[in-house]
């Protein structure tokens, strides 16, 4: 158990590092860290570069590849997550009820922002699997009492995907491998799995079980998925496919830690790095 749960922090470290690197790429935000507005934040590349280091050298302690004595990992999680929840605050809300004026694409705004919010709730979610230190200050006390939110956070992107699987059925349909028969069957399984795995981590429902069997469901989709897409379409928007597949492995890392650290009947890890 305590090697699946490093695995799921391995996962979700390599997906924000994948982030970081993205935007140096693109030397821009990618549209899931921050919305269009401020638009100040996007003319100046200085700001999508340092917010970029930061994601790199934070999903590096994540990850566990590199351990330093003197940094919490706990913290970085903390932190991180608290990052995230402020850009989805400041950012995303005022663009989407304020300054968003092409509705057309008000689905597509709305995931960015729940993706955002599914970042956080991750980090949220992985320090709740560090033990439980002294608190320095009262933010460091505040921060720790979001840790429990962070499944649900995490949860309302699985919901949103499961939505879409019914909504947009015919284009989601497009996504299923050719290989597989029954491409209309599958769209909509998966779609009962995401709701139904949304629900029970919310509501922590057979937590356990469900969600090992969406981290396998993730890992899956970056097997037969992502990585054929991102063959295909390496050097697309800098490198995109590549990181959606990375960030497949993120929600699968996240679910891992969900399944090990909510599970009633054992106490939570108290391994630290």
């Amino acid at each position: 158990m305590e090697g699946l749960i490093k695995l799921g922090r391995l996962f979700y470290g390599i997906g924000i590092v994948a982030l970081g690197v993205h935007q140096l790429i693109i030397k821009d935000f990618r549209s899931e860290i921050l919305s269009p507005f401020p638009a100040w934040a996007h003319q100046y590349p200085v700001f999508s570069i340092l917010t970029s280091i930061v994601l790199i050298l934070a999903g590096i302690i994540i990850s566990g590849i590199v351990t330093i004595k003197f940094i919490d990992t706990k913290k970085v999680c903390l932190y991180l997550g608290f990052g995230f929840l402020a850009a989805f605050i400041v950012s995303h809300l005022p663009f989407i009820f304020i300054f968003n004026t092409d509705k057309t694409n008000a689905t597509q705004i709305w995931i960015n922002a729940i993706e955002e919010l599914t970042y956080s709730g991750g980090a949220f979610v992985l320090a709740g699997s560090y033990s439980m230190n002294k608190s320095e200050s009262k933010f460091d006390a505040f921060l720790e009492k979001l840790i429990p939110v962070g499944r649900i956070f995490y949860s309302l992107l699985m919901l949103l995907f499961g939505v879409s699987h019914f909504l947009f059925a015919e284009f989601v349909s497009t996504m299923v491998p050719k290989w597989l028969p029954g491409t209309m069957f599958w769209t909509y399984f998966v779609g009962v799995a995401l709701i139904c795995s949304g629900i029970s981590i919310i509501f922590k429902l057979w937590i356990k079980p469900i969600s090992l069997l969406l981290a396998l469901m993730l890992l899956l989709f970056v097997l037969f998925f992502h990585i054929q897409d991102a063959i295909a379409n390496p050097t697309v928007g800098g490198g995109n496919e590549i990181v959606r597949g990375l960030i497949a492995l993120l929600f699968c890392g996240i679910a891992l830690v969900i399944a090990l650290t909510n599970d009633s009947k054992k106490k939570l890890l108290t391994e630290t790095i």
